[in-house]
C-alpha cells in the first residue's frame, strides 16, 4: 500500500511550474502524487516525471477534471472532447509511470439533474460505449481506469459502489476498476466498510478523506472499520488525501470550501498521514 497527496491541496491548475510543490511533498512523507491534469497542454509529462524521479517520488495517479464540455453522457460535442481529453490523460498516465487514471471518468462534475429514468437508460448506454473505448485503450497502455463515484450534490450519476459495480460490470473491461472516496462514501453509503467490501477485488484506488474535507482521523468516519475492511480484501493500491484549503481559491470555489477547515495544509498532509500509516498500516513506496 502506498500513501498519496492529491496536489489540490497545493495549487491549481497543475503546470510544469508546480513540480516545485514536490519538495514540499517529499518533506511530509508521501510516496505518491495524484496529479489532477485539467489540460493535457498543462503539462509536459516526461518533465514532470524527471522532476518526480529526482525527488524521489511516483506519480500514482491523474486525475480527471471533467466540465460540462466533456461530458460522456453530454452533447456529442462534449462525448467527443471528454472522450479525446480522457485518451490523452491515459498516454499522459503512461509517460508519468502512474498506474491509474481516476476519478469520475462518467461525466461533468456538478451536473446534478432530476434525469427522467429513460432519459437516464439511455446516458448510461452511452457511457457504456465510450467508456469501452476508453478501457480498451487503457488496457493496451497498461494503465487501470478508476471510476468514482460522487455525492448526490455533484452528480446524479453514479453515486453509489453499487451503482460503480453495475457500470464496470456493463463495460466489461479489466481496465475498469472502481474508486472509493471516504468524503463522498460518508453522504452516500450507508456503511463505508461494507462499501469496500462489495467492491472487493475491483477496489483499485481510494481517496482517504476527512468527512469535511479535512484531516483523516479528525473526524467521525470509522477509520479503525475501513482498515479491517481494506485488510479484509486485500487492497494493496494507493489510499491518497484529496483536501481542499481556501488557499488554492479556484479548487475552495469549485469544491465549496467556504471555511478554513483545518489551521494550516501542512496540517492536513503531515497530521493526516501519520494517522492513515497509523491506522491502515505503514505501506511501503513501491513502483
Amino acid at each position: 500500500m502506498r500513501y498519496g497527496i492529491n496536489t489540490f491541496l497545493l495549487t491549481s491548475p497543475f503546470t510544469n511550474r508546480s513540480v516545485r510543490h514536490f519538495r514540499t511533498v517529499k518533506k511530509w512523507g508521501f510516496d505518491t502524487v495524484e496529479i489532477p491534469v485539467e489540460d493535457p497542454a498543462h503539462i509536459d509529462p516526461a518533465y514532470v516525471r524527471r522532476h518526480l524521479d529526482e525527488e524521489g517520488l511516483v506519480c500514482g495517479s491523474v486525475c480527471v477534471c471533467l466540465g460540462l464540455d466533456r461530458d460522456l453522457r453530454g452533447s456529442p460535442k462534449a462525448q467527443k472532447t471528454a472522450l479525446t481529453y480522457l485518451m490523452k490523460l491515459v498516454d499522459q498516465a503512461v509517460t508519468l509511470g502512474a498506474r491509474s487514471v481516476i476519478g469520475p471518468v462518467y461525466s461533468a462534475v456538478g451536473r446534478a439533474e432530476a434525469t427522467p429514468r429513460s432519459v437516464y437508460r439511455q446516458q448510461w448506454r452511452t457511457v457504456v460505449k465510450h467508456l469501452r473505448t476508453l478501457c480498451r485503450h487503457a488496457e493496451q497502455a497498461g494503465v487501470q481506469i478508476c471510476l468514482e463515484p460522487l455525492n448526490r450534490f455533484e452528480t446524479d450519476f453514479i453515486n453509489t459502489c453499487d451503482q460503480a459495480l453495475a457500470m464496470v460490470r456493463d463495460v466489461g473491461s479489466p481496465a475498469l476498476k472502481v474508486m472509493l472516496d471516504t468524503f463522498h462514501m460518508n453522504i452516500e453509503e450507508k456503511n463505508q466498510a461494507a462499501a469496500i467490501r462489495k467492491a472487493g477485488s475491483l477496489l483499485g484506488h481510494l481517496h482517504a478523506c476527512g468527512c469535511d474535507r479535512g484531516t483523516p482521523g479528525k473526524d467521525h468516519i470509522d477509520w479503525v472499520g475501513i482498515a479491517q475492511a481494506l485488510r479484509d480484501i486485500g487492497y494493496d493500491g494507493d489510499v491518497v488525501i484529496e483536501s481542499f484549503t481556501q488557499q488554492v481559491e479556484v479548487v475552495a470555489r469549485a469544491a465549496a470550501i467556504w471555511r478554513q477547515i483545518e489551521p494550516t495544509r501542512d496540517e492536513i498532509a503531515v497530521e493526516g498521514l501519520a494517522f492513515l500509516r497509523r491506522v491502515l498500516g505503514n505501506g511501503k513506496a513501491s513502483a
